[in-house]
């Protein structure tokens, strides 16, 4: 057995195992949704900056890096700015009215501030696009064991999904709360010592200038139209400030304090590490300029333009960030299924414990049907592409206008969600062909805004 393969497998018993013995402390659905309402800002912190740094950030960013250079920093540089938008202005407002009402899920705000219906339009369509992104950490997961292996896709997304399904399904948020904070220091290990021993190889900064590369491989504002350069604040931005999942994980924080200074310092972490696989995958494609699947390029620069031992840590460190990115994702399908829709619509008399079971339940079925999504789809942007703008024009809206407007009510969390969705796959599957530099995502969010407005400009009276 190979060291990188031999490292790959004593993480993931280790991550099991910190799983499996953290259940002992999940005895009911408040711990297994919020945490108990325990965590502080360093909990916080690694918890948000864990489940942000993913499939997404690491091995598609450094794909996008190796075709058009550095400004694929906005992928997660976007992320970064919209944190702040999290931790000053929404968060502190939600934790405030979760803790006064006792609320464990995005849904119980809406239904709070809309009613029962939005809220199950929103869950049914959270939990079908996070199908969708959990798919993309898997194929990342796969591709790092097909590398080091060989073995094909369905094994490694078998395998990947696996994992991340026991440990969460033990621990809930509390468990993986912990588990974030080991998974985060081996990931920020792994990117911080392979960046100066990959540039090294190919001959510094120097080899970014010396070859013939792509017309704007090194300004960090190029755009080559939708989904690339700065577009992506319109695509990833708004989906960090309402992701649910993120949400919920600020829900467990001990006091608004805690959480402003965790996810700010999440923010800033997001920020300064979106450089790294940026720069490893502008790094392969001076060193291995004949990569032809962009979902390969970060696995195969690790695993050959690097010393064994460190390219070694840092395949871990990969593995390591999209399995902790799988639990948020587990945790948004879990709980959206049985707080928001089993508890809220099938049975509302169920007990603690029966919720507590159904929440785990549905993250098994969860994991299963990731693992057969990801067999399917072809590329990792695929997948996140469509989880990234289905949660934007779909919630950001309602969250922010049923935070900052008390005359809103259904008619406009209705018509946002309704004028959102259309707009997105009217662009993105009818004139966007005819009008490349037309965003889905951006005018799906213009639209959702601008009905969200029209409607309560409309209706005079205030919201009873």
């Amino acid at each position: 057995m190979s060291l990188h393969l031999t490292l790959l497998v004593i993480y993931s018993i280790v991550v099991v195992g910190l799983g499996v013995w953290s259940a002992r402390y999940v005895r009911t659905s408040s711990a297994f949704f919020v945490a108990g309402r325990s965590l502080g800002p360093g909990l916080v912190f690694a918890s948000m900056l864990a489940a942000n740094i993913g499939a997404g950030a690491t091995v598609n960013v450094a794909g996008i890096a190796y075709r058009e250079g550095l400004s694929a920093w906005w992928w997660s540089g976007s992320a970064g700015l919209a944190s702040f938008m999290l931790a000053y202005w929404v968060g502190p407002r939600l934790w405030t009215l979760a803790n006064e009402h006792n609320f464990y899920t995005t849904g119980d705000f809406l239904e709070y501030r809309y009613g029962p219906l939005v809220r199950g339009i929103v869950t049914s369509l959270v939990a079908f696009g996070s199908l969708w992104i959990l798919a993309a950490q898997l194929i990342a997961g796969a591709s790092i064991i097909n590398v080091l292996t060989g073995a094909p896709r369905w094994l490694g997304s078998l395998v990947g999904g696996g994992l991340m399904t026991i440990y969460f399904t033990a621990g809930g948020l509390l468990g993986t709360a912990w588990i974030n904070s080991v998974q985060l220091g081996v990931m920020l290990v792994g990117f911080f010592l392979a960046l100066p021993f990959a540039l090294d190889v190919v001959g510094g900064v120097g080899a970014f200038t010396s070859l013939a590369l792509p017309s704007g491989f090194t300004d960090i504002t190029y755009s080559s139209g939708p989904g690339s350069g700065w577009t992506l604040l319109a695509l990833t931005g708004p989906a960090f400030v309402i992701s649910p999942g993120l949400i919920q994980k600020s829900f467990g924080a001990s006091s608004a304090h805690a959480l402003r200074i965790g996810v700010a310092a999440n923010g800033v972490g997001l920020m300064i590490f979106a450089f790294f696989p940026v720069l490893l995958g502008m790094i392969a494609r001076v060193g291995l300029p004949e990569i032809t699947a962009p979902d390969l390029v970060l696995p195969t620069l690790l695993a050959t333009l690097l010393p064994p031992w460190l390219g070694a840590l840092a395949m871990a460190s990969v593995f390591s960030t999209e399995v902790d990115t799988c639990d948020a994702i587990l945790f948004m399908i879990s709980t959206s299924v049985s707080k928001d829709l089993y508890k809220r619509y099938l049975k509302p008399s169920a007990t603690d414990d029966e919720l507590l079971v159904v929440a785990r339940s549905a993250a098994v079925v969860g994991g299963m049907l990731g693992v057969l999504l990801s067999i399917y789809l072809s590329t990792i942007v695929q997948a996140m592409t469509v989880f990234y703008s289905l949660l934007g024009v779909s919630l950001f809206a309602p969250v922010l206008g049923g935070l900052y407007s008390r005359r809103a009510g259904s008619p406009e969390a209705l018509a946002s969600i309704g004028a959102g969705v259309v707009t997105l796959l009217v662009v993105r599957y009818g004139v966007g062909g005819s009008h490349p530099w037309l965003d889905p995502t951006l005018c799906g969010l213009l639209a959702a805004a601008i009905a969200f407005i029209v409607v309560l400009a409309v209706r005079r009276s205030p919201r009873t």
